[in-house]
């Protein structure tokens, strides 16, 4: 963690609005979270990262790029995802106990592990857009 009165460290990186953004983004935070011995688990930042990427890669129209914004904080690392779709995505309020989603459909499990894995979640209106983030508590 940086000295007293010194921001946190934090990286930004803009994705290509392809699926190849996926994988991209997963050796990105794994090469991050690793490199600096960081304060959350990387297999879940990894996750759940993933799930953000290609969620903006699917449902935001147009081929602008997707910016991917790590930063890491003393109670653990946040993770968001922009897009240059302001509308919001789907639900990010914890799931209730019978919030099961349809094991037939192929879709509809990422916000579901977001919510579930992350300390906390939520989206924000930008300037051009929308993030989606999450946050991850200390190892």
């Amino acid at each position: 963690m940086p000295p007293d009165g010194l921001p946190p460290p934090s990286w930004r990186i803009t994705l290509p609005h392809s699926t190849a953004a996926v994988p991209i983004a997963r050796a990105l935070i794994r090469t991050v979270l690793a490199d600096i011995d960081a304060p959350a688990d990387s297999d879940t930042a990894e996750l759940l990262t993933a799930e953000l990427v290609a969620n903006a890669v699917e449902h935001t129209p147009g081929d602008e790029p997707i910016e991917l914004v790590v930063e890491l904080l003393p109670s653990g690392c946040q993770v968001e995802v922009h897009d240059g779709d302001p509308a919001p995505p789907g639900d990010l309020s914890r799931p209730e106990p019978d919030d099961v989603p349809d094991p037939w459909q192929e879709h509809g499990r990422g916000l579901l592990l977001i919510r579930t894995l992350s300390s906390s979640c939520g989206h924000r209106t930008t300037e051009r857009g929308k993030a989606v983030w999450f946050t991850l508590p200390p190892k």
